[in-house]
Order: structure tokens, then C-alpha cells, then sequence
């Protein structure tokens, strides 16, 4: 038995997972989410501000003692869209290595595509494939194509923080807000598509916090259910009422939602049009909501 150690930290949140791998059986062990926001105001100024690297490393103070509690074999961070483009990155990646004593990898978009797609179809039969796996992160999207291996990706930068703070700066926003994303949202899928065949997939799996949520939504749940969501099929027209349904709430409307984590409040408008536009662009009739995603993916390769 292996017992490894996940960290995915994004523009939004940072996540570990902590699970058993034996031949290829996944127990998990931990799973646990901060909302920490170390992406804020980096599409602006490129740069990490203090209070974010505070939030952050906060966090993984206490991931670091979940894994030294649970003798934890391996353990391998990753950090994507924010930490790619701050200039100022190493303040917080040589934090976190005197916290864990481990080098924080910057994986580059293409890679995070590819753990995202490992995790998101490792559970799926290869008879639903191929599939394009979304992965709507905070600051970026990634697009990944391929049946039992990855043959396709892409990653562009239209994630859920980057649009809040690019274009829909009120809540709820205003119709030239919504335009103005939704233009940059379709160059960016098109980008994509150069690259990705977006509309020739079997299964559409969308991966991460704005698509679960959205899932959340479609299913009228009470609370957040990480059980009833994941695999739920959400049809296309489910996405596009959920995603004009915030884009027509107060902040407040939105955090009364049962389901709606704090952390997601402000940016859960953006990553809905996103998620909307993804629909429209591939012309799926239906999503997979799947909780399973880059962390897992991360585990998976600790196993190789």
C-alpha cells in the first residue's frame, strides 16, 4: 500500500488530498478545501499580494499537520494559473517549502489538463469515451480531449476569479458587464478549439468548484452533497437557466444558498457564464459533474 499526499492550489482554493493506492484501488483517506484566494488582483497586477500568500500559507500550516499526523508516504504539491503568471511567486513557493520541505511544482496548463483529465476519467467506462474533460479552475479554463489517454489540450485564461475581477465587478452585474465576458469568454473557447476538438467528444465532463455548484444548483439540493453530484448528468438548458439565475441575484440571494460555499460567492457568476458558454460552443446536450479532478489525478501519478 502506498499512502500519498495531494496538494492542487489554485487561483480560488487550495485542496489536499490524502489517500491509499494498492494496485490500482483509491481509498481516500482526507479530503479537505480552503477558499484563500492567492489569485487576487494577479490578472491586474501579476504579482501575489501579501494577504493572499498570508491566507495561503495559513492553510498549508494546517495540511501539514494532517499529513505528518497520518504517516503519509509521498506527498507532491501543485500550483497552477496564479502562481504561473505572478512574478513575485517565489515568496510564497519558498514558504511552503519550509513548511513542507518539499519544491512546489508550477505546472504549466497542458500539464494540469492532463491530471485533470486522469482524475476526472478514471472511474468513467472507455465505452462513454472519447471524452473532454472542462476544468474551470480560477484562472483559467483547461480543455482536454482523449479517450484512454490524453491527445489532445489546451488552457486558457478565462477561470472564475479572472472574469469577476476583469468584467462582472457588481453583483448582480450589468448587461454590458455580461457582453463584455461573454466576448472574451468566446475568443477564449475558440483558442481552445484550434487546438482541442471540443465538439467531438462522447461524454462532456466538467471537473472543479464552479461546475459542481452549478450541478448543486441544476439539482435544487438543499445543502452541498459531494455524493449526490458527483456523476450527476446536468442537461445543457439546466446550465444556461443556472447561469442566468445568478447572473440576476443579489450577493446576499446568492449566499443564502444552501449550497454555495463562501469562498465561491463572488465568482460563482462568472464560472457559471463560463460553464454556459462552454455548452453553447460544444453543442453537448449535457455535462458530467464530476468530483473527481486534478487532486486525484495529482494522487494517481505519486503511484507511477
Amino acid at each position: 500500500m502506498s499512502r500519498v499526499a495531494a496538494i492542487d492550489c489554485g487561483t480560488n482554493s487550495i485542496r489536499l488530498l490524502i489517500a491509499d493506492i494498492t494496485n490500482g484501488n483509491f481509498k481516500e483517506v482526507v479530503r479537505e478545501m480552503e477558499i484563500v484566494r492567492l489569485g487576487q488582483g494577479v490578472d491586474q497586477n501579476k504579482s501575489f499580494h501579501p494577504d493572499a500568500i498570508a491566507r495561503t500559507l495559513n492553510a498549508v500550516e494546517k495540511f501539514s499537520a494532517q499529513i505528518s499526523s497520518k504517516g503519509v508516504e509521498k506527498v507532491r504539491f501543485c500550483a497552477t494559473s496564479a502562481t504561473r503568471d505572478a512574478t513575485n511567486r517565489n515568496i510564497f513557493t519558498d514558504g511552503v517549502k519550509e513548511i513542507l520541505g518539499i519544491e512546489v511544482e508550477v505546472i504549466p496548463g497542458e500539464e494540469e489538463a492532463e491530471l485533470s483529465f486522469i482524475g476526472a476519467t478514471k472511474e468513467l467506462s472507455q465505452n462513454e469515451g472519447p471524452f473532454l474533460v472542462v476544468d474551470i479552475g480560477g484562472g483559467s479554463t483547461e480543455f482536454v480531449y482523449g479517450g484512454e489517454k490524453v491527445s489532445a489540450a489546451k488552457s486558457v485564461n478565462i477561470g472564475c476569479v479572472r472574469m469577476s475581477e476583469r468584467h462582472l465587478n457588481t453583483q448582480p452585474p450589468s448587461m454590458a458587464q455580461i457582453a463584455q465576458a461573454i466576448v472574451d469568454i468566446d475568443i477564449a473557447i475558440a483558442e481552445a478549439a484550434k487546438v482541442v476538438p471540443i465538439s467531438e467528444a462522447k461524454s462532456l465532463i466538467a471537473v472543479a468548484g464552479t461546475a459542481t455548484t452549478v450541478a448543486a444548483a441544476a439539482l435544487n439540493l438543499e445543502s452541498y452533497d459531494r455524493y449526490l453530484i458527483h456523476l450527476a448528468r446536468v442537461p445543457a438548458q439546466s446550465v444556461h437557466k443556472v447561469a442566468g439565475m445568478f447572473q440576476s441575484m443579489s450577493k446576499e440571494e446568492i449566499s443564502a444558498l444552501g449550497y454555495m460555499h463562501p469562498g465561491r460567492v463572488d465568482v460563482i457568476t462568472a464560472g457559471a457564464l463560463v460553464l454556459s458558454r462552454i455548452m453553447a460552443a460544444t453543442g453537448a446536450s449535457e455535462f458530467i459533474a464530476s468530483e473527481s479532478d486534478i487532486l486525484d489525478g495529482i494522487a494517481w501519478s505519486l503511484t507511477k
